[in-house]
């Protein structure tokens, strides 16, 4: 049964995009993201579901077959594409982490302080490769604590049963045209940037009751 994916809305529109993201990123990338490299990873989702039904899988082996490949390309672009979903959902406010108090009391539980946690999610998000992302995650098939993930090309370090509550998009393409190679000072702009009420609406939904 083919399954059609959806480009999920942003909490804005693309007019409103370029005013409230402009502190991190140009009026061209607020469009060219979402429109475009967004897009691409659900288009590629779908081109997959089309083409999956019919694939030849008489000839699977491990090294190469066209159905293995198109099995492998399914967690790139469903990690592209939700990713992105939580990347714009949670920017666009003006960064007071008071708006969170549920959030912020877990992350200083599980972290011992705020500025710990901030320190060490700035941290993950440096080290990720030039396509890569830091994902607070709520690792609760496990753990069940809170953990800063450093995730490469959207799905390698990805954690089986964690929810992820806010992600950094660190690939080249998220600060390039506004920033250059400066990383940390995107990362500075994305922090000031963030909306910690849908943060917080996101924690309560999805915590471990």
């Amino acid at each position: 049964m083919v399954y059609t994916w959806q480009l999920s809305p942003r909490p804005y529109s693309d007019e409103e995009a370029k005013s409230l993201l402009s502190s991190v990123m140009s009026p061209e990338t607020t469009d060219w993201h979402y429109n475009k490299h967004h897009k691409g990873y659900v288009n590629a989702l779908n081109a997959i579901e089309k083409d999956l039904p019919d694939a030849d899988r008489s000839n699977i082996n491990g090294n190469y077959s066209s159905f293995g490949e198109m099995k492998r390309r399914i967690p790139w672009n469903h990690g592209g594409a939700l990713l992105h979903d939580l990347f714009w959902y949670s920017l666009g406010g003006d960064g007071d982490p008071k708006k969170a108090p549920n959030l912020v009391k877990a992350i200083e539980e599980n972290f011992g302080s705020f500025e710990a946690w901030k320190e060490d999610f700035l941290a993950t998000a440096m080290g990720t490769k030039l396509s890569g992302w830091a994902v607070l995650t709520d690792d609760q098939l496990s753990s069940g604590r809170l953990m800063n993930v450093l995730v490469d090309d959207h799905q390698n370090g990805a954690l089986w049963g964690g929810v992820p509550l806010l992600s950094a998009d660190m690939f080249e393409h998220a600060y390039y045209h506004k920033n250059g190679p400066d990383r940390a000072g995107y990362l500075a702009s994305f922090f000031a940037n963030l909306h910690w009420d849908r943060l917080e609406e996101r924690y309560l939904k999805y915590r471990r009751k």
